[in-house]
């Protein structure tokens, strides 16, 4: 049995009825390359239940600690059933792009069922018009709780359930799950109250590492050597979000995307995404008459995790405030502003000490911020308050080498994410062999065009594409 984290456990107090908070991937599949050319359905199920058994996240549930007087347990009682969570389906005719667009927003705004083991697989078929996909694919759409998994460890469990050739053996016999026995509310609520005189003295000594550096980071914000992003418009994206969600994505070269970062000294492949989301978000919002004049912000995570904590599940993050630089027209001028911007955003980041955030989430009050996160809801308060980001920009690098699942190639690899109250637009920057991609989850009352929003993405990307190639000639 294990704790969550304070970390962890917010994204479990964050989730309302309008706000799911899980995180997903679409994959495309190229199925020819399996053995005999096919890839049955029942030969998934058995993959999944041979491959994610050895992994904790996907076979524990959550118990939840009465009164939520402390953060919920993970325990694993045994009960796992792969036919639950890895789920059939197929597009109607004709199969296309906009159609398999539909059914992932569909799907990701549905939440988990809380009584399980947090995460759902849905085997798409009928992709049979849908542009770079070979005949016959087949897509794998997975859905986890962010309290579970963030983009780092949920990579690690992609790499757990692919292989690197395609040659595939019938899977073995799974492993067999180490069944823990479930506390009784007395021995959760004895837990909480220990836990509770041991949180000051933790306090104490997170205090004790982390205020000296941060003390330090605001007296130089003060003096001007550090800068804080700040006065961040208010945007569509800042409001209450319904439950319905809408998603896209568009693909571009990643060697042509490096290309671009190698026209600024010091660039990032980071950067070059920001720089297209900036030109996106100013051209959508100029196209309905809301582009404010100062920069739109995002709030860009950031892997902290140590040495020690890879192959972990949960949360290790701490995130960024940055620029995109929609007040700027020209694309490599956005670009060099963005550079900028992301070099001060690190210095901050790193003066206050990238993990603070993560030390100091462990003594988020479970009771009180689950009730804040309802009352802020039912209340639309978020609408009220000044926003500290517009949207979320995530990069989830990927594998520069095929991966297999049953033998099946994987074609194409794009990411969702949560929206909620006060952030309804979230973006996953993704990269595997050789294919740059943006994706776009958005709330579908703010966002009811996605596909003029990819359009935007597109044509900001053929802006700064042509720009810095005039300025390398």
């Amino acid at each position: 049995m294990r704790q969550l984290t304070g970390l962890d456990a917010s994204f479990l107090y964050l989730e309302t009825p309008n706000a799911p908070m899980h995180i997903s991937g679409l994959a495309i599949y190229d199925q020819s390359t399996a053995p005999g050319g096919k890839v049955r359905f029942k030969d998934i199920i058995a993959h999944f239940n041979e491959r994610v058994r050895p992994i904790p996240t996907m076979t524990q549930r959550l118990v939840e600690v009465p009164f939520s007087m402390d953060h919920p347990y993970w325990v694993s009682d045994g009960y796992f059933d792969p036919e639950f969570h890895v789920r059939h389906i197929a597009l109607p005719k004709p199969g296309d792009w906009r159609q398999l667009c539909i059914l992932i927003s569909r799907l990701h705004a549905r939440p988990l069922d809380r009584a399980r083991p947090l995460w759902e697989v849905y085997i798409i078929e009928g992709l049979d018009n849908v542009e770079g996909v070979p005949k016959g694919g087949f897509a794998i759409f997975s859905k986890t709780h962010h309290a579970a998994i963030d983009g780092s460890s949920g990579m690690e469990i992609t790499a757990a359930t692919h292989d690197l050739t395609p040659e595939y053996s019938a899977p073995r016999e799974p492993a067999v799950i180490k069944v823990e026995s479930e506390p009784s509310r007395a021995q959760l609520v004895l837990r909480a109250q220990v836990n509770g005189i041991r949180k000051p003295f933790n306090f104490i000594s997170v205090a004790r590492n982390t205020v000296p550096g941060m003390a330090k980071a605001w007296n130089q914000v003060r003096k001007g050597k550090l800068h804080r992003v700040t006065d961040i418009p208010r945007t569509r994206f800042n409001e209450k979000v319904s439950p319905h969600r809408v998603f896209d994505a568009a693909s571009f070269s990643l060697a042509e995307v490096k290309a671009i970062k190698n026209v600024v000294p010091g660039a990032t492949v980071n950067d070059v995404a920001i720089t297209i989301v900036g030109g996106a978000l100013r051209k959508y919002l100029e196209h309905h008459g809301e582009l404010p004049e100062t920069s739109l912000a995002a709030m860009a995570p950031v892997n902290v995790r140590s040495e020690d904590q890879k192959n972990t599940a949960g949360n290790v993050v701490s995130t960024m405030t940055v620029m995109v630089r929609s007040d700027i027209e020209d694309p490599m001028e956005r670009l060099l502003a963005v550079h900028e911007g992301t070099r001060e955003a690190k210095e901050l980041t790193q003066a206050v000490g990238a993990k603070a955030m993560t030390d100091y989430s462990q003594f988020i009050p479970s009771m009180l911020t689950a009730q804040a996160a309802r009352l802020a809801s039912q209340w639309g308060l978020m609408s009220r308050m000044r926003p500290s980001f517009n949207c979320v920009i995530t990069n989830v690098p990927g594998p520069q080498v095929p991966l297999y699942t049953m033998g099946a190639q994987m074609v194409h690899n794009f990411g969702t994410g949560p929206v909620f109250d006060g952030l309804g637009l979230f973006h996953v920057i993704s990269s595997y062999c050789g294919e740059f991609s943006v994706s776009a989850t958005a709330c579908r009352d703010m966002m009811p065009d996605p596909e003029f929003y990819k359009q935007c993405i597109e044509e900001s990307y053929d802006n700064l594409k042509a720009a810095s190639m005039d300025m390398a000639a």
